[in-house]
């Protein structure tokens, strides 16, 4: 039986790889003089590497202008990926990043029905605490039965390490939870940990193939697109069929069906 929803954060709950941090790290770059600027199609391309400054540094290596040093060139990732933390943060407070629709709606419902809410991310705490105050309040951490960051792991996703401790925290086997990505690295570590996974395709990971999710859909303000198809007999509601949003009785009809749609059988 579904106990528990575990939320990814970038692309998932909010689209902040393309409206914040890669304005973010473009702003980062400016303010340091570099001429770098990532494009939609640059960082797209970026977030197949886990980790900002992992990006960074990857991206350096076809920059002539790079520091030559792999000391130096770790202590400007550093540096630009600080200065991009707090720059994206603004950005959330000035409300460029928005949570994505049917996001709150589905939080509100699952904590009605008690079901237990968790993050599970690997991006950092930083930059979780900026986009759920400004959303959730200042008392938004009380919404989670756990909250798991890039700083409360040693290997980032697809390691399955974030979903395992969230297991752990929350004393719950891993069929009784649902995890809810939005990319590829993100399915693969929630399926290493056996933890059922459903996809809101984002902006950055539209056209991905992704494999072993009970679930694949355009977002959860949407019952049309979704494969297994959604209709109103899986709604709850008197919407006209393929109409609304995506809704808890949704998540446990797909959940308690897995077995037919997914690798979890």
């Amino acid at each position: 039986m579904l106990q528990a929803l575990l939320w990814d954060v970038d692309g998932t709950l909010a689209e902040t790889e393309r409206d914040g941090h890669r304005v973010a790290f473009n702003r980062a770059f400016e303010s340091m003089a570099l001429p770098w600027r990532w494009s939609e199609t640059d960082y797209g391309m970026l977030l197949r590497i886990t980790g900002g400054r992992e990006r960074i540094l990857a991206d350096m290596r076809r920059r002539a202008e790079a520091p030559a040093l792999a000391d130096e060139r770790q202590a400007l990732a550093r540096e630009l990926h600080r200065r991009k933390n707090r720059l994206y943060a603004e950005l959330v407070r000035e409300g460029a990043v928005a949570l994505r629709p049917g996001v709150p709606e589905l939080i509100d419902e699952a904590l009605a029905a008690g079901l237990l809410l968790g993050i599970t991310t690997t991006t950092s705490r930083s930059n979780v605490e900026a986009l759920l105050e400004r959303h959730l309040g200042r008392r938004w951490a009380s919404r989670f039965a756990v909250v798991l960051c890039g700083e409360d792991v040693a290997a980032k996703k697809p390691d399955p390490e974030v979903y395992l401790r969230a297991l752990a925290a929350l004393r719950i086997g891993p069929l009784q939870a649902l995890a809810i990505e939005d990319s590829p690295g993100g399915v693969a570590a929630a399926c290493a940990a056996e933890v059922p996974v459903l996809v809101t395709r984002s902006a950055c990971f539209a056209d991905d193939t992704v494999e072993g999710a009970i679930a694949i859909g355009p977002g959860l303000h949407e019952r049309r697109g979704w494969t297994p198809p959604l209709g109103d007999a899986d709604a709850g509601t008197d919407d006209d069929a393929g109409t609304g949003r995506v809704t808890l009785a949704d998540l446990r009809h797909w959940h308690t069906r897995m077995e037919s749609v997914s690798q979890f059988g």
